[in-house]
């Protein structure tokens, strides 16, 4: 159920922010944003590729405190925002997803 519900929040979030964030161009803004998936391509450098128990933050190289700062970057100029935001909504999700592996 949790990697159901992960995968979908991962369309459904930046979808909410493209439909109540940006009047013009939302499906421009929903397709950048969903851009900031290109970044699981480290799971492919995995082994294994995917294990549901195990935090994606901090693990993958494109999951660690080092390329935050330049997701946040992306935000600042106007032509990367979306994608930007994209990148910083889809490490939040992972972040919550690692917070839900320790909880329950």
């Amino acid at each position: 159920m949790r990697a159901g519900l992960h995968v979908i929040l991962h369309i459904l979030v930046p979808g909410l922010v493209a439909r109540f964030g940006y009047s013009a161009n939302r499906l421009h803004a929903f397709l950048w944003m969903m851009g900031g998936m290109i970044i699981d391509v480290d799971h492919f450098f995995a082994t294994p590729m995917y294990d549901p128990d195990r935090c994606s933050v901090g693990f993958h190289p494109l999951h660690t405190v080092w390329v935050m700062p330049i997701y946040i970057g992306l935000c600042i100029p106007k032509k990367t925002r979306p994608l930007g935001i994209g990148l910083c909504v889809h490490i939040v999700l992972d972040l919550f997803d690692c917070a839900w592996m320790t909880w329950f």
